[in-house]
């Protein structure tokens, strides 16, 4: 399984764009080769140089298995959970200083996961905990 995204490369800089310095949309990420068995996949960006520890920007559960690729600035149909910001939405990358690496995560669960919407990381965390088939990663820097 791979998850990838035509603004920015692994290891790369996030364009500013998808940042609060600029429109604030998640950029397009592109996912392929998820497992023929997977019920849902889930989606997490965080941020892993925050002064507090990870601090999660995104977070969409119960995603359609067959969903491969999501649009600029592009809603998932899925659930949403609670970020670190304190929304149910994209938070692009806004360090407070120096240079911070973001990773976008995807999951291939062998099942729904059915929680309500706004959940915080830490209970999807548990709910996914023993569900996981397959997940990748991409990684975007950014600073200020």
């Amino acid at each position: 399984m791979e998850i990838t995204s035509s603004a920015f490369q692994s290891g790369e800089l996030i364009p500013s764009e998808f940042t609060c310095e600029g429109k604030n949309v998640s950029p397009p990420l592109k996912i392929s080769g998820v497992p023929s068995k997977s019920k849902s996949l889930v989606l997490i960006m965080d941020d892993v140089d925050a002064p507090g520890g990870v601090f999660t920007h995104w977070l969409v559960y119960d995603i359609f298995s067959g969903v491969n690729k999501i649009e600029v600035g592009g809603s998932i149909e899925g659930t949403y959970g609670k970020n670190d910001f304190d929304q149910d939405a994209y938070g692009g990358p806004c360090p407070n200083r120096g240079m911070h690496r973001y990773y976008f995560r995807i999951f291939a669960l062998d099942r729904l996961l059915k929680l309500p919407w706004s959940i915080k990381r830490s209970e999807l965390d548990r709910e996914m905990k023993g569900h996981v088939i397959e997940y990748s990663e991409l990684m975007g820097k950014y600073s200020k």
